[in-house]
């Protein structure tokens, strides 16, 4: 598979990524990318047939202690709204710090 992904493949992968790469990064991620989906390959011919299907990984489901879905005291709206530094009470609207795209 590595030779098949080409660094023409890389441009149009980063164009769509909107990541610019010199081109010692387009001949070191071609290669790596192909490396990759040479691997990704080989665990698609893995025999899985006798493998049960995993819904969890750490535990199975049906193991799993879940615990009852019950409500529980917590502040209340107004208050909230009161104490924190960037609220509209009238829509009752938080202002947080932007996290996406900053």
């Amino acid at each position: 598979m590595r030779d098949k992904l080409t660094r023409q493949d890389v441009e149009r992968i980063a164009s769509l990524a909107r990541l610019e790469l010199s081109p010692d990064e387009l001949s070191l991620f071609a290669g790596q990318l192909g490396d990759i989906l040479t691997y990704a390959e080989s665990l698609q011919r893995v025999d899985t047939s006798g493998v049960p299907p995993t819904a969890h990984i750490a535990v199975p489901a049906a193991l799993a202690p879940l615990r009852e879905d019950e409500p529980r005291p917590c502040i209340d709206r107004d208050t909230l709204l009161q104490q924190a530094p960037s609220a509209d009470s009238r829509s009752g609207l938080l202002k947080v710090p932007r996290v996406v795209g900053s």
